[in-house]
């Protein structure tokens, strides 16, 4: 499976409104800058992330966006689901008639095992997972140096 640019550039800009929780609401001009996402894409979206409760925003000179919950209760498969859909490898998990033998296909059991061990892994690992993550690996970097 390969996760589209949709995917990464919205964890990436979930990670930085995470990290950056405590400063506020954050522009996209601002995410944008220090993710390295065009802005344009990323107001996109940062669009259906809204549109499906991730984030909130605030208008104003001093407004942006900010998580609408906190980094501990967003996990990783919350923004994936959002933004790519469902996390499925191949149609027939979708849809039973896709290939015209779905309930005896031998490889469909495995498909299935694949799709709950992705979906497991992502559901189990949260924003703040990732900051505190990046923060410990971080931390092993400074004491090799």
């Amino acid at each position: 499976m390969k996760l589209s640019t949709r995917g990464r550039y919205g964890i990436h800009a979930m990670y930085d409104l995470a990290l950056n929780a405590n400063g506020g609401p954050q522009s996209i001009k601002a995410i944008a800058e220090r993710e390295g996402i065009p802005e344009a894409y990323l107001e996109q979206l940062i669009a259906v992330l809204k549109r499906e409760g991730l984030v909130t925003s605030t208008r104003g000179a001093q407004g942006g966006y900010v998580l609408a919950r906190q980094p501990e209760e967003i996990t990783v498969g919350d923004v994936l689901r959002a933004l790519e859909g469902g996390l499925n490898l191949v149609e027939c998990l979708d849809e039973e008639d896709a290939c015209g033998k779905s309930c005896a296909c031998p490889s469909r059991i495995v498909w299935l095992k694949m799709r709950n061990g992705l979906n497991a892994i992502v559901d189990g690992i949260t924003l703040r997972d990732m900051i505190d993550d990046y923060n410990r690996l971080s931390a092993q970097e400074d004491k090799t140096i």
